[in-house]
C-alpha cells in the first residue's frame, strides 16, 4: 500500500510539475523565495502593533521565533528522520523533473519546511487577528498554499511533502497562536 501511494505521489507531482512554462517560471521563483514575504510580514507585525500594542507584540515576536523554529528543527527531524530523496534527486524520476531554480537543495525532502512555515504563520496571524480583521484569514491562506505550491512547481517537493508540511503547519501555527493568547492572559498585557 505505501509503494502504491508513493508511486502516486511520483506520478502526481511528474503531472503538476510538467504543468509549468517559462512564462510563469519567474512569478513562482519569487514566491517561493522566503524573502519576498519580508513586506508581507512588516505589514502582519505593524498590524498586531495597532491592534495589540507593543507588550503583546513583543510576546508574538517572541513566538513566531519559537514556532518557525519548532517547524524548521521538526521538519530537519523528517528529512534526515525519513530520507526521502527530493524528486530532483529521484533515481527513479530526476531525469524527468523539470527544476526551475539553479540547485535542486538538500538530498532529502520529506517535509517541505517551506509549506509549514509559511501555513504556520499564516495559521498564527489568522488566529491571533480574526476577532479584529474578520477575513484575514483568506488571503494569508491563499498565501500559504501558493508557497506551498510553488515547491511543487520548481521542482523541489512531491505533493505528499507539500500537503504534510500544510498540516504540521495549520497544527502548529494553531498552537502557538493560542499559547500567545494564554501568555496575553496569564502576563495581563
Amino acid at each position: 500500500m505505501l509503494e502504491g501511494i508513493v508511486q502516486w505521489d511520483k506520478e502526481f507531482f511528474l503531472f503538476l510539475n510538467g504543468l509549468g512554462s517559462e512564462t510563469w517560471d519567474g512569478f513562482w521563483l519569487f514566491i517561493t523565495n522566503k524573502w519576498s514575504a519580508i513586506p508581507l510580514y512588516i505589514v502582519l507585525l505593524g498590524v498586531l502593533y495597532h491592534f495589540l500594542g507593543w507588550k503583546r507584540t513583543l510576546i508574538v515576536l517572541v513566538f513566531i521565533g519559537l514556532l518557525i523554529t519548532a517547524t524548521d528543527q521538526l521538519g530537519n527531524f523528517f528529512k534526515y528522520g525519513v530520507q526521502r530523496p527530493r524528486p530532483c534527486h529521484d533515481l527513479d524520476i530526476g531525469e524527468m523533473v523539470r527544476l526551475v531554480k539553479k540547485s535542486c537543495g538538500g538530498k532529502f525532502g520529506y517535509f517541505s519546511a517551506h509549506a509549514s512555515n509559511s501555513m504556520a504563520l499564516a495559521t498564527f496571524f489568522s488566529v491571533l487577528l480574526k476577532s479584529k480583521i474578520k477575513w484575514i484569514a483568506t488571503p494569508l491562506t491563499l498565501w500559504a498554499l501558493l508557497v506551498a505550491y510553488s515547491r511543487i512547481y520548481i521542482g523541489v517537493h512531491y505533493p505528499l511533502d507539500v500537503v504534510t508540511g500544510i498540516l504540521i503547519g495549520l497544527i502548529f501555527g494553531g498552537l502557538f497562536a493560542n499559547l500567545s493568547i494564554f501568555a496575553f492572559q496569564k502576563f495581563g498585557t
